[in-house]
């Protein structure tokens, strides 16, 4: 029921991918929301990637869509496991 287990299993990897996907799609949207108050989407990655910002908006996007995917699927897995682990048992 380690870590090993969790990201060694079949699946796992594909799910990480796509909460992230998912988490900086509706991150952005409501970012931009937000900020602007529609959808603005042009003027959100124009102030976003100006003065060679681009990498670290990239990288950061990135950075966040991996640690939130990661977190989700293992804690996901992790109770997927433990339920399987008690169904044993009974």
């Amino acid at each position: 029921m380690g870590l090993k287990t969790i990201v060694a299993r079949q699946g796992f990897w594909k799910s990480v991918i796509l909460l992230g996907i998912s988490f900086l799609f509706i991150y952005n949207l409501v970012s931009i929301l937000f900020e602007y108050g529609g959808f603005e989407i042009a003027r959100f990655f124009k102030e976003r990637t100006a003065d060679g910002k681009l990498f670290r908006f990239i990288i950061g996007q990135f950075i966040a869509a991996f640690i939130y995917g990661f977190i989700f699927s293992y804690g996901q897995y992790r109770m997927k496991e433990k339920k399987e682990a008690s169904e044993e048992e009974k």
